[in-house]
């Protein structure tokens, strides 16, 4: 029997109508097989970390329990993000449709050129921290980092709005 495991994902777009690019998103990951909604963040409006020529994001977290292993689940979020056109153009932290960012699986620690967990980002991006501290306990123990309460201590969420 698969027994089912904790992962959260990042969603963030910035590009057409993103607010209801999240929205399509999260319905996709729901409809994955073998992939069960537990729970969802509020959306928060972000400056961008790249070019500044671009526009604000708009940010979430979406809790799941998934009995897919992590790379098959990477795989899925990768097919809807080029099913919403996300196309990557190799400009780091670039405009983008939709971004679906495989934050936590477990407490699994992997670091492979296709996957690394958890999120080589997440303890200093705030647009990650606050949503997942909506939907998360504070003592989520966030392999090699710490727990996510010591994490938002250490991360003001600057430029960061709740909507």
């Amino acid at each position: 029997m698969i027994t089912a495991m904790p992962a959260y994902i990042g969603l963030g777009s910035n590009l057409d109508e993103p607010v209801a690019q999240v929205a399509r998103a999260r319905s996709a990951i729901a409809g994955l097989a073998g992939v069960f909604e537990i729970a969802f963040s509020a959306l928060y409006r972000s400056a961008p970390m790249g070019p500044k020529y671009q526009p604000a994001y708009i940010n979430a977290v979406m809790a799941v329990e998934t009995v897919l292993p992590p790379f098959d689940l990477l795989q899925s979020l990768q097919g809807i993000e080029s099913a919403q056109g996300r196309i990557r153009r190799g400009e780091r932290w670039g405009p983008r449709t939709i971004d679906l960012d495989l934050l936590l699986y477990g407490r699994a620690c992997i670091r492979t050129e296709v996957l690394t967990l958890p999120h080589y980002g997440l303890a200093v991006r705030p647009f990650v921290l606050y949503p997942l501290a909506e939907i998360a306990p504070r003592n989520l123990l966030i392999p090699g980092m710490g727990t996510l309460g010591s994490l938002l201590k250490k991360c003001p969420p600057v430029d960061l709005e709740r909507l």
